[in-house]
This record gives C-alpha cells, sequence and structure tokens, in this order.
C-alpha cells in the first residue's frame, strides 16, 4: 500500500478519467472523493469505478459513517479505511476494525476544503511512537500536500505509504511520476534492510 490516489473534485479531467489514469500509471489503491455530489452521483461514479479497478474498497472520511456501520453493511471481506488527524482517531477507527488509516494533512493542501491541523514530519513521528508504545499494529498512510520529496522520510517514520491527489491528476507524464514515487519508497526500504 506505499502509494494510494485520491481523485479530486476541481480537475482538469473527471473523476472516472483520474482513475483510469491512476490504474494506468500503476496504482492499487484509489479512493474517489467527490465532496460536492449527491449520494446518487456518488454511487453512480462508484459503480463505474469498480469495473475500472481490480479491486477495490471504501474509505470514511471524518464527516461520514462510522467504520463499525461501513463493517456491518460491507461485511468482512471489503476494505475499510478511515480518515484521521490524532492518535485518538487512528484508536477509534482501530476499534470499530478499519484495515488502514489516511492520516493527514502532512502540509497545506489546496485539494481539501476543511483541513484538519497540519501534522508535518515531526507529527506523524509522534503518532507512529505512540501507536507502537500501545502496539497498535494497523498500515497508516500520509495524506496531505505530499511530494516526491517526502515519500522516503514518511515511510522512514513508519508509515505504510503516502496518498497523493493534484501530484498525478496535474502531471505531464503520470506513469513517470509513479515510477518516482516507487524509486523513493524503495529507497526508503532499502534504507531500513
Amino acid at each position: 500500500m506505499r502509494l494510494y490516489f485520491i481523485t479530486m473534485d476541481d480537475a482538469p479531467i473527471d473523476h472516472l478519467q483520474q482513475i483510469e489514469s491512476a490504474c494506468r500509471a500503476g496504482i492499487r489503491w484509489i479512493q474517489l472523493r467527490m465532496k460536492q455530489a449527491s449520494d446518487d452521483e456518488v454511487r453512480d461514479i462508484a459503480q463505474a469505478a469498480k469495473k475500472i479497478c481490480a479491486s477495490y474498497g471504501v474509505h470514511l472520511g471524518k464527516e461520514d459513517m462510522t467504520v463499525g456501520e461501513a463493517r456491518r453493511l460491507l461485511g468482512e471481506g471489503k476494505i475499510i479505511g478511515g480518515t484521521a488527524n490524532v492518535v485518538e482517531d487512528i484508536l477509534e477507527h482501530y476499534r470499530q476494525g478499519a484495515d488502514y488509516i489516511g492520516l493527514g494533512p502532512y502540509r497545506y493542501t489546496t485539494t481539501k476544503k476543511k483541513l484538519s491541523p497540519i501534522l508535518g514530519l515531526e507529527g506523524y513521528r509522534q503518532i507512529m511512537n505512540q501507536l507502537r508504545q500501545q502496539q497498535i499494529h494497523i498500515p497508516v498512510v500520509a495524506i496531505g500536500g505530499i511530494g516526491v520529496e517526502d515519500v522516503a522520510a514518511l515511510l522512514d517514520a513508519g508509515l505504510a505509504g503516502v496518498a497523493f491527489s493534484g501530484m498525478l491528476v496535474h502531471a505531464a507524464d503520470p506513469k513517470g511520476l509513479v515510477e518516482a514515487l516507487e524509486g523513493e519508497a524503495g529507497r526508503a526500504e532499502a534504507g531500513r534492510g
């Protein structure tokens, strides 16, 4: 789960084109984020996105239903992630059966209207240390304003992966960008070994 793409509302291409581009570029974890759409619109796009993606899951934002409610609706076989900004958010999602956590924002980002407090690298390190001390083992993905140059440090801090949105949508060469991100992730893993 090292690389994770989040679709954008205000992009030059629509959500399905963004998903198609991300899949073609080699991304296998995708979050459909349509904050300004009705439930019916989201459902229609999600059904079309499902056909594009080989596998899919659900990611719940801070204002969406709880992980527990989603688990009851979807059952045990589906991947469910939850958004967090503090350790308490992570612990609650963990208790409710989340499969992974989207933790952020790392830095300021224009892709999200209601931004939680910015964590920065030190904030991620502190949260990951707290989770280790409490022996909580759940994949945590960094979200929000991440650049290629940030990947290695975030993975070194103990995160399972990094999420991005605008960086891919606006990339002239999406596949080249994903290769650069994978290269940074590989360097981080080599440094740990």
